[in-house]
């Protein structure tokens, strides 16, 4: 088998997972349709005349407008409870010292002494709470799907109908100051504009102070007719230091400082709204369902009466897309044609001289517009699409034509009374909100034949990952010509099938096509395979997974399917890691690995077989599983609770330093950051020279010696600088500012520069060149005691006659003329394991300085987590093993589990608020401008790294011992020593690459494949968007960066093999010249 043809089947074999998953995730989030119709003046909801009040008034459009003017004050992430009115003495409350309670002064000021002017509102959000899609529903009215989400910092322009496109359309001058994603939402709409970039969460006043800067000048200039300000200096407050730090009470004053200014610029023709857009967590983050991110204060000012009671007690709770009917009817302008929000009736009254219950009248009147317009839009969504559910529409109909046809008796009827305008107004409101449930409910809609498809091409996937690892270590099973036809299949059945999708006039779907090129190419390999090779072979070898482990894998298979177990996965895992490990030990005792030397049998004298004795005893792997439960310990201190588990709580060592307020305790945390760095760099250093690899005069070894220095160094005083950049002095500001972006890339660069030099050079062995000498050299056991049993004699006594052999040998050869020339290499004992461990370290700098200071500590645990763990499994090999190598499958299960574990470690959670945006800006704290996919990067590499450096952490062969010697003379081949003896064999090496390839991807895969199956079965369940949705999206994403890590790996390795190859076809040319 050749190294290229293990690259490229397993890169066919991810092919097939990526289109499974994309299969599937097509069917499982799809976003719904978006109509572009568009409502206007000159057509009218339903039918019928204007409604009342509207008659014979000028300019009059649906209904008649009660304020010429609108500002819109957008507070991003101004949770509800940091306006609410802070009550004393009231039991249950929260303390009024938190720092975001009770700084909105001005609001409770109003409420109290003018009641008919003001009211506040409990905001009700739709999640995902992020903020384009909020954005999108505050304008049109409709709820974005699931997936949207995705698209939060790539925003294009709305197509459906909105606010913003009304007032254009109206001539209303709209300006427009914050927040520049306005700018992609609503390109060339606004009269005026002041956009700020609105991605750097760091930066807290800058977007807000640019806003003041242009706000009460335009205010007062009059040249507007709608002012829109999206305020941002809360949610970046939120992200960076948390709702209770200090600064977020200075940011709500500044707040309430605005909001005063502007009520008292306020004129009588004039209505202010000030609103969140959605919440956040008590981390800061938003983006979820719970109950603090979707709770968003709504609060309404006009300097005249605007409400005909006074407030509530309690707020009442209010749909956010509420305020898009409520807006678009008291500015005069037709509601958009895709809302399902209901007005919200109390600001509708009619004139009290006019009509009897004038106000009740006005609410109906309002009401009855709204639900014309959404029964519209329902009669309109379900001739172009079957989303909707036909029974509920039905009876909705049936409700909308009574509630209909009662407004209009109370129209003709001058006797109509209070409790029948009531009835008809609680008609049409049960209406609007049962169609708002309806959408919500029918939007969540699947495809059931692709999910079926794609969990189907996912556990074929990985039962062709089982089937192959079995077969890989077979001896001529020829994987390139099973390959080759199948996939040519593939391709054939893609094109037929997008052939007959243009011949019918339908959309090219990209998914459709590769999940037909998947399983064309997968079923022909199977067949070809199976007939060929397969058949040949016993069944029972389908399944050659140990019970335990098997066991414990489907222990964690079982748990995807619980949203309990999902939300405590974080505990679960190091358990089973645990377990794993134990189990791991106790296995290799079992089959007598970890007996002392001197009770194995060895071959008797004159035998040419290998002795077959471990290298370590039993307690020295006993050691090294202590070592790892330890690490699997204290990894597990660093944990980030979900929003499910309030009683837990989040380590305090997951926060950035700059967050800490004691300036102490900052600097011993510091001291402890800087000090795992440097134990990760010695740890690192010490590893490689105790092999004798840092004794090569190699550039990577030297990039190695000094280059690595330069980058801990580099970090640590970037570390540095974050965590102090807001005590600095103000003429030190920009020197800070120029090193923040200078250090990180500095980083960045200096790895990428180690890779490079690591890919042209990645032989890190020292040569010498000297006379000849004796070829072998025997190793004896060291001395313990006289010999006591036969076996002991069985053992010394062979070791002893060939000791005295080669001596009489050796005594010979000095009579002897000195003998050809030799070539000494040293560290090719641990050629393999040297450029791994170099690239892995290299990579894990800048993938570092995404994560917070004290994750250093996670990042020192991961290594030597790895470390002792592959150590654990070397110490069970015996030196001298022939024969195919291969990985066990408690390796490859422990691998994916301390992966998971890491991922937890690192502070994150398979949900979209743990998401750590703040790696965007590593480097680049100005932003990226309009660049969106190097912000992506940034933060997937900050998300995925332990799934990138577990599946580059694979160091496949035996641990080395000490400093080997490899000869190579005119006559005689090289030894094969430790990891060189894979040499021997090429074909074994590279079928046991392939081999952990398949392995390693099956175990990944059934994860996947069971997260599927937990959604697919569960997709009425109520936790599905909140936890089983995320997990999903999350694995398939962890899949695919550790797909990519592992081809990355196995490239690297088979680069160093081929490095090595040619470094001894040289040799022996040089040597034969």
């Amino acid at each position: 088998m050749r190294k290229i043809s293990v690259l490229l089947f397993l890169g066919w074999v991810c092919f097939l997972f990526y289109a499974g998953i994309a299969l599937f995730t097509s069917g499982f989030l799809l976003t719904r349709l978006e109509l572009t119709n568009h409502s206007s003046c000159q057509e009218l909801p339903g039918p019928g005349s204007l409604p009342w009040g509207s008659q014979g008034k000028p300019g009059a459009c649906w209904m008649a407008s009660r304020f010429s003017r609108v500002v819109l004050v957008l507070i991003d992430a101004l949770r509800f409870d940091f306006a609410q009115p802070q009550r004393s003495h009231v039991p249950g409350k929260l303390p009024a010292s938190l720092p975001f309670l009770g700084k909105l002064v001005s609001l409770k000021r109003i409420l109290e002494i003018q009641p008919h002017h003001a009211r506040l509102y409990r905001s009700q959000v739709d999640p995902p709470t992020t903020t384009m899609q909020r954005l999108k529903a505050l304008t049109t009215g409709s709820l974005p799907t699931f997936i949207d989400a995705g698209s939060n910092f790539a925003s294009h322009a709305i197509v459906e109908d909105n606010l913003i496109k009304q007032l254009t359309s109206a001539g209303r001058r709209v300006v427009f100051m914050g927040d520049d994603t306005w700018k992609d939402l609503f390109p060339g709409a606004f009269s005026q504009a002041f956009f700020f970039s609105s991605f750097n969460v760091r930066d807290l006043h800058t977007v807000d102070n640019g806003i003041l800067e242009h706000l009460y000048p335009t205010m007062d200039s009059g040249e507007w007719d709608v002012l829109i300000a999206h305020f941002l200096g809360v949610d970046h407050c939120g992200h960076k230091h948390g709702p209770h730090h200090p600064e977020m009470a200075k940011k709500l004053s500044q707040v309430d400082q605005v909001i005063q200014g502007l009520m008292e610029r306020l004129e009588n023709d004039t209505l202010l709204v000030v609103a969140g857009d959605h919440g956040m967590t008590m981390n800061g983050d938003h983006g979820g369902d719970s109950e603090l991110e979707v709770s968003a204060a709504l609060f309404l000012y006009s300097s005249t009466p605007l409400f005909p009671s006074t407030p509530p007690e309690e707020p009442e709770v209010i749909p956010q897309v509420s305020l898009v009917p409520t807006l678009a009817l008291l500015l005069g302008l037709p509601i958009p044609f895709g809302n399902i929000g209901e007005v919200i009736a109390e600001l509708f009254s009619g004139d009290k001289d006019s009509q009897p219950h004038p106000s009740a009248l006005a609410q109906a009147s309002a009401l009855h517009l709204n639900a014309q317009q959404v029964s519209r839009f329902l009669h309109t969504y379900s001739a172009a699409t079957q989303d909707l559910h036909v029974k509920e529409l039905h009876q909705l109909q049936k409700l909308f034509s009574k509630a209909s046809a009662d407004y209009q008796w109370l129209l003709q009827n001058p006797h109509r009374t209070d409790v029948t305008l009531r009835t008809v107004i609680a008609e049409l409101q049960q209406f609007l909100r049962g169609a708002r449930a309806m959408c919500i409910k029918s939007w969540a809609r699947f495809s059931l034949v692709r999910m079926a498809g794609g969990v189907a091409l996912l556990a074929a996937a990985c039962f062709l990952c089982l089937l192959t690892s079995q077969w890989a270590t077979s001896p001529g099973f020829p994987f390139c010509p099973l390959l080759l036809i199948p996939v040519v299949w593939g391709l054939a059945g893609a094109i037929v099938c997008a052939g007959l999708l243009s011949v019918n006039g339908l959309k090219l779907d990209s998914v459709v096509l590769g999940a037909v090129a998947a399983v064309g190419s997968l079923l022909a390999f199977l067949w070809k395979a199976w007939a060929g090779w397969g058949s040949r072979r016993p069944l029972a070898t389908l399944l050659p997974i140990p019970g335990p482990v098997l066991l414990l894998l489907l222990i964690r298979l079982a748990a995807f399917f619980s949203d309990s177990f999902v939300v405590a996965e974080a505990r679960a895992t190091p358990f089973l890691l645990g377990s794993l490990i134990l189990l791991l030990v106790a296995q290799l005792h079992w089959e007598g690995q970890l007996l002392p030397p001197k009770l194995l049998t060895v071959p008797r004298l004159g035998s040419s077989a290998p002795v077959g004795s471990p290298r370590h005893s039993g307690t020295y792997a006993l050691r090294l599983g202590v070592g790892l439960l330890l690490c699997t310990r204290l990894a597990g201190l660093f944990h980030r609770c979900p929003e499910e588990t309030p009683a837990c709580h989040s380590s305090p060592w997951l926060s950035p330093l700059a967050s800490m307020v004691g300036g102490r305790a900052k600097n011993l945390w510091y001291g402890a950051c800087v000090g795992s760095l440097v134990a990760l760099l010695a740890a690192v250093r010490l590893w490689l020279h105790r092999y004798g690899n840092l004794k090569s005069p190699e550039p990577p070894v030297l990039f190695v010696r000094w280059g690595l220095p330069l980058m801990a160094l580099s970090t640590a005083a970037y570390w540095a600088l974050a965590s102090g950049a807001d005590e600095a002095p103000p003429r030190l500001r920009a020197l800070v500012a120029g090193a923040s972006v200078v250090l990180p890339r500095a980083v960045a660069g200096l790895a990428a520069s180690g890779l490079m030099l690591l890919l042209w050079r990645p032989v890190t062995v020292l040569v010498k060149a000297g006379a000849g000498t004796s070829r072998t050299r025997t190793v004896l056991t060291p001395f313990s005691g006289p010999p006591t049993s036969q076996a002991d004699l069985d053992y010394v006594v062979p070791q002893i006659y060939r000791h005295m052999q080669e001596e009489f040998r050796g005594r010979l050869e000095k009579t002897k003329p000195q003998g050809p020339l030799t070539v000494a290499a040293y560290q090719l004992g641990s050629v393999y394991s040297a450029a791994m461990v170099t690239a892995l370290t290299l990579l894990a700098f800048p993938l570092l300085l995404l994560h917070a200071e004290r994750i250093s500590l996670v990042f020192l645990l991961l290594f030597l987590q790895s470390f002792l763990l592959l150590h654990l499994l070397a110490a069970g090999i015996p030196i001298t093993a022939s024969g195919p190598f291969t990985v066990p499958w408690q390796a490859v299960s422990a691998w994916a589990l301390m992966a998971t574990q890491t991922f937890y470690s690192t502070g994150h959670q398979p949900v979209f608020p743990a998401i750590h945006w703040h790696a965007a800006f590593v480097g680049f704290p100005e932003g990226h401008g309009s660049s969106t996919w190097l912000p992506a990067l940034l933060v997937g590499a900050n998300t995925f790294a332990s799934h990138l450096l577990f599946a580059g952490l694979k160091k496949r062969q035996q641990s080395p011992g000490k400093e080997v010697e490899a000869r190579v003379r005119p006559e005689e081949e090289e030894e094969p020593l430790m990891e060189m003896r894979l040499r021997d064999a090429p074909h074994h090496f590279n079928a046991a690459l392939l081999q952990l390839g398949l392995k390693y991807l099956f175990v990944l895969g059934v994860q996947i494949l069971a997260c599927a199956l937990a959604a697919s079965i569960l997709r009425r369940h109520l936790m599905v968007w909140k936890v089983f949705a995320p997990k999903f999206i999350f694995e398939a994403m962890g899949f695919i960066v550790s797909s990519v890590g592992l081809l990355l790996g196995i490239a690297l390795v088979m680069r160093v093999d081929g490095a090595v190859s040619s470094w001894f076809r040289q040799l022996v040319l040089a040597k034969q010249r």
